[in-house]
């Protein structure tokens, strides 16, 4: 994990960005901005939650790859240790993650920040997941087309994040299976969204991420008692 400053470069082979809809832009703005608004005392509440269990930074922040390959700064709030290292991906077991920071990945919170991420353009409500740039680098070159499209707060990857994650549970090599098992299926699912990304579409992967988020109690039960599939 590393701090970036605000300069945004190119990490991949120039190739031209599949630009937003004006449609979908505006729509972005006008959830972004009120969610901020309304959720205000909620991220300052989180904020001070990370800060007395956690410490200082509050805020995560890494590069990312974006749209047409270009890196951004990606602000998360912080649910690992400070300095820890390893792998670029993490497990749903990684033990650098903080108690704190396992409840507010459970419940989806620590991504709330992404929300000034898009308000400011450089990610949009529904898209692709924002790709750390080393992993971009590594991806198979049939899968890089995906880096022409401006990466999603939410999307049809991210709802299926704590599966993967699972997935990545005591693997030797995860950053390994990741590149070759788990890119292919993330792709796959960006193309079948791309292909029909509307903004009715967007609403509707809005209101299942709200639906996945409120189902975290249950299906951690299902999980205390082996019922994955």
């Amino acid at each position: 994990m590393r701090t970036v400053d605000e300069t945004p470069h190119v990490v991949l082979p120039a190739t031209s960005p599949a630009r937003l809809p004006a449609s979908r832009r505006i729509l972005d703005v006008v959830v972004a901005l009120t969610l901020l608004v309304v959720l205000a005392p909620l991220l300052a509440l989180l904020a001070l939650l990370v800060a007395v269990t956690s410490g200082r930074p509050v805020l995560f922040r890494q590069a990312r790859t974006g749209e047409g390959g270009r890196e951004f700064t990606l602000y998360k709030f912080r649910s690992m240790r400070s300095g820890s290292a390893g792998p670029q991906v993490a497990g749903g077991a990684d033990p650098r993650v903080t108690a704190t920071g396992r409840l507010l990945r459970r419940l989806g919170l620590d991504e709330l920040p992404q929300l000034w991420n898009v308000l400011r353009g450089d990610m949009t409500l529904v898209g692709p997941r924002p790709e750390i740039p080393d992993l971009a680098r590594r991806y198979p070159p049939e899968h890089q087309w995906v880096f022409r499209y401006r990466p999603g707060l939410t999307g049809p990857c991210q709802l299926r994040s704590r599966a993967y994650a699972a997935q990545l549970d005591g693997r030797p090599d995860p950053e390994a299976y990741y590149l070759r098992v788990l890119v292919p299926r993330r792709t796959a699912l960006d193309a079948e969204f791309l292909d029909r990304a509307s903004v009715r579409n967007v609403l509707r992967y809005v209101a299942r991420t709200a639906l996945y988020v409120l189902r975290v109690p249950r299906d951690a039960d299902r999980g205390r008692r082996g019922g994955w599939s």
